[in-house]
């Protein structure tokens, strides 16, 4: 008789994690409406700020974001190499919706709040997510399996940015004003995932970075 394999706890938290900001984002947005927002009613303030057309930008931004997010996890175990054609499947949606979500993102900097100095700095981490996903694309249709999952490891970490960066915006937002506050949160939050997945790489050299 087979023993039934365990869910391993970090995807689990992976996955709660999606949800719980997939609910955050779906009532944020879609209940109580971007114009509604405190975020964007500071947008709306700006003569050049069109809503309609933000939106037009942003929603796509947020559910390609989401969808990359949700991916990515199931993306880096065992089971998913166990299926070469889910895993290729799953990988070009992955890599599709963070190609368009680059093409999305310099306009939507334009209008971020703390002005000039948080547009940078999504522009850089817009730079950094476009080079790790087409590295690992690239290295993928190359074969090149090894360098396939240390980039595309990567390019999961900066994804996940788009998590980890609402986490850190709250604790300098009480003492910084926006223009501090969003960029070093987002500086931040590149640093401390690239840092923790170069950890966890090289801590485990495995297959995959989850078990299951």
């Amino acid at each position: 008789m087979k023993k039934s394999k365990k869910v391993n706890p970090a995807v689990i938290g992976l996955y709660v994690t999606v949800l719980l900001f997939s609910a955050y984002i779906f009532v944020m947005f879609f209940v109580i409406g971007t114009e509604n927002v405190p975020m964007v009613e500071g947008k709306m303030e700006g003569e050049n700020f069109n809503l309609p057309i933000w939106e037009a930008f942003f929603y796509p931004h947020i559910i390609l974001g989401t969808i990359a997010l949700a991916i990515g996890p199931f993306q880096l175990t065992k089971m998913s190499r166990k299926n070469p054609k889910l895993h290729r499947n799953l990988g070009r949606i992955y890599g599709f919706t963070i190609f368009i979500n680059v093409l999305l993102v310099p306009y939507i900097s334009l209008f971020s709040t703390g002005g000039r100095s948080t547009m940078i700095a999504f522009l850089v981490l817009n730079a950094f997510w476009l080079v790790t996903t087409a590295m690992g694309v690239l290295r993928g249709f190359q074969k090149k399996i090894p360098s396939h999952k240390t980039w595309i490891l990567r390019s999961c970490a900066i994804t996940w940015v788009f998590v980890t960066f609402r986490m850190a915006v709250i604790p300098f937002s009480a003492f910084l004003d926006a223009s501090n506050s969003f960029p070093i949160a987002v500086y931040l939050s590149i640093a401390l995932n690239l840092l923790f997945v170069e950890w966890k790489r090289k801590k485990g050299k495995k297959e995959a970075l989850f078990h299951n």
